[in-house]
Parts: C-alpha cells; sequence; structure tokens
C-alpha cells in the first residue's frame, strides 16, 4: 500500500503555501533577511509546532511567515515545496495565499504574487506539475480590508483561479464577506471558503447561501445536521478535508475518530488535503498514508479521493483529462 500511495497521482486542492514554511528554510531566509528568530535552532522550532486549538496554531503561522520579505523569498517558499510535493507524487496544487498577512508586515501585494507566479510557471514548465492560484482573505480582518486588496490585485486577477476565506472562524461568520466575495463573482472569479471546521454546520450553509461559493474547505462539521449533509450530498459540493491537520488542531482528539469515513458513507464528495504541511505533520503522501493505517482504507478509495480532487482542480481540461488517465492506470 505504501508504495501505491507513493506511485498514485496525488491532488491537492486545500494547502496554504505559507504554513509550508520548514524550519530549515526559516532559518536560512531569517539568516538571508538579518531577522533575529525566537529559536535558537531548527530542532527547538520544531519542537514549538504543538498547538491547543487553531489560533495557537495561528499565531506561530504569523510569527514564521515574518521571514518572508523579498521575490526570492516567496519564490523559494514555494519552489521548496512545490518539489517535495512531486517527489511525493503530488500532480496538482490548489495553493491558498494570504496577501493581507504580508501587506500588514509592510510587504507589497507586487512582491508576493511576482514570486508566487515565477515558482508557479517554473514548476509547470520543469516539475510535471499544475498550481492553482487562490488569493485567500483573513476572516480575523476588517472585510473592508479584504475587498481593498481584492481592488488592489486587479493587474492579477486573470492569474488567480478563485479567492477564498481562512484564518479564526469564532465570531468570523461568511456573512461579514459577502460584499467581498459578490465583487469577486462580479469580476468572474471562482469562490471557496473555510467552513465547518471550528465553526457549526450553519457556517457551511452561509457560505453557500450568502458568499455562493464552489467549495467548502474543511466541512467537517457538517455531520452534526442532517439537513447540511442534505444538500452537500444533492449538490455534490466538494470537501477540503485535511485530516492530519484536524489532528493537530483539535478537531478530532486521534485520527482513527475522525469524520472521514462517516463523510464518504453518507455520499459527499470529498478529497483529502494537507492543509499546513510543516505544521501538521506533513504533506500529501503523509496524509494518505496516515488514513489507509486509521481507516484500513484500499486502492479504490484512494483513487476515489483523487478522482474527486482531479475533477474539481483550477487546471484546464486538457490537464484534467491527462490526470484522469493517469488515475486510471495507477
Amino acid at each position: 500500500m505504501l508504495e501505491f500511495l507513493r506511485r498514485l497521482p496525488k491532488v491537492e486542492l486545500h494547502l496554504h503555501i505559507e504554513g509550508s514554511l520548514e524550519p530549515e528554510l526559516m532559518f536560512e531566509l531569517a539568516s538571508r533577511n538579518c531577522i533575529e528568530l525566537p529559536y535558537a535552532t531548527v530542532e527547538e522550532a520544531k519542537a514549538a509546532y504543538e498547538f491547543d486549538d487553531l489560533q495557537g496554531f495561528l499565531n506561530l503561522y504569523y510569527q514564521g511567515m515574518n521571514v518572508l520579505r523579498t521575490e526570492q523569498d516567496f519564490y523559494d517558499l514555494a519552489m521548496d515545496y512545490f518539489k517535495r510535493a512531486r517527489e511525493e507524487g503530488v500532480v496538482h496544487i490548489d495553493m491558498h495565499f494570504d496577501p493581507q498577512a504580508h501587506i500588514q508586515r509592510g510587504v507589497s501585494l507586487d512582491v508576493v504574487m511576482s514570486g508566487l507566479l515565477s515558482a508557479k510557471h517554473d514548476a509547470e514548465t520543469s516539475l510535471d506539475l499544475s498550481v492553482g492560484m487562490i488569493m485567500a482573505f483573513l476572516r480575523d480582518r476588517p472585510a473592508e480590508e479584504a475587498l481593498q486588496v481584492l481592488e488592489q490585485a486587479a493587474p492579477y486577477w486573470k492569474s488567480l483561479d478563485a479567492i477564498g476565506l481562512d484564518s479564526a472562524e469564532h465570531n468570523n461568520p461568511p456573512i461579514k464577506f459577502q460584499a467581498v466575495f459578490a465583487r469577486a463573482k462580479e469580476i468572474g472569479l471562482v469562490r471557496v471558503a473555510h467552513a465547518g471546521e471550528e465553526g457549526p454546520a450553519d457556517y457551511i450553509v452561509q457560505a453557500l447561501d450568502v458568499l455562493d461559493v464552489q467549495r467548502i474547505d474543511h466541512g467537517v462539521r457538517c455531520l452534526e445536521s442532517e439537513r447540511v449533509v442534505q444538500r452537500l450530498r444533492d449538490e455534490q459540493i466538494v470537501l477540503t478535508v485535511c485530516p492530519l491537520s484536524n489532528v493537530s488542531l483539535k478537531v478530532v482528539d486521534q485520527l482513527r475518530f475522525h469524520p472521514l469515513p462517516k463523510l464518504l458513507e453518507e455520499g459527499l464528495k470529498v478529497t483529502i488535503s494537507s492543509d499546513d504541511p510543516a505544521y501538521f505533520g506533513g504533506g500529501l503522501l503523509t496524509n494518505h498514508i496516515a488514513c489507509a493505517e486509521a481507516f484500513g482504507w484500499g486502492a479504490d478509495v484512494f483513487r476515489l479521493l483523487n478522482l474527486n480532487a482531479i475533477e474539481e482542480a483550477f487546471t484546464s481540461d486538457e490537464r484534467r483529462k491527462e490526470l484522469i488517465q493517469r488515475l486510471e492506470k495507477a
């Protein structure tokens, strides 16, 4: 099974590129930019990657990304993950990135976009990897700020595949961002949103009805409402579930108690992703292996999960057809 999962062409729909920052690269970029880290060694930094909840993770997440200052930093961040993912058999990544988290540190949107788009170009031309771009907005920041950033990003709209909504769900319901998502729809951008991770099932309904999203990131708390489950099943709304992330952030105590098998039993369109692999124990292959061990899934389940992901990925029809053919041969 391990060898099968390594060879299997895997597709990731829920990856925060800032959350792929490994401690080794963090130290390298800190040295390059003359930034003093609160850790003396890589090992000490890794030891800090223990969290009690989403907010505890976010505090460390924002602290870590402080080393990202230049176009080269963002390029190196993305390429570092793209290369690691490709070695693990990943063939497509839909990549979230958080411009507000950088702008508020004094890093311009142009720096962020130039670095990430250069990495996307090089990955797609040299690594046999396709990359979707999701500009995500921070739900614990003002909605007006998100709208300003969306307008500021006008030169890059054609380079974006979607906008998203991430960060702390508590007291930040989707409805807060109605105007931002309405504007994105006017522009012609696809909409996705984190909902039903630490927030209730009703946040999933808000994301669908108020934000008009095409994809729910996480969504595991949908099981608290039969009505929401029925709707997700009827409309085949994809859920980008992140199993090891959910364990790390105490959404579930142990992976064997994760609702993933139940989500599949309910006929929901589920995929698995790594979310923030540097912080949550590993990338997409590690998540596949962990699920195989926890749930005893066979090859057919993993083919289905990745077929779901290929069908929903932000990529060309030609690339989608190619990836489906490769999956069928695996």
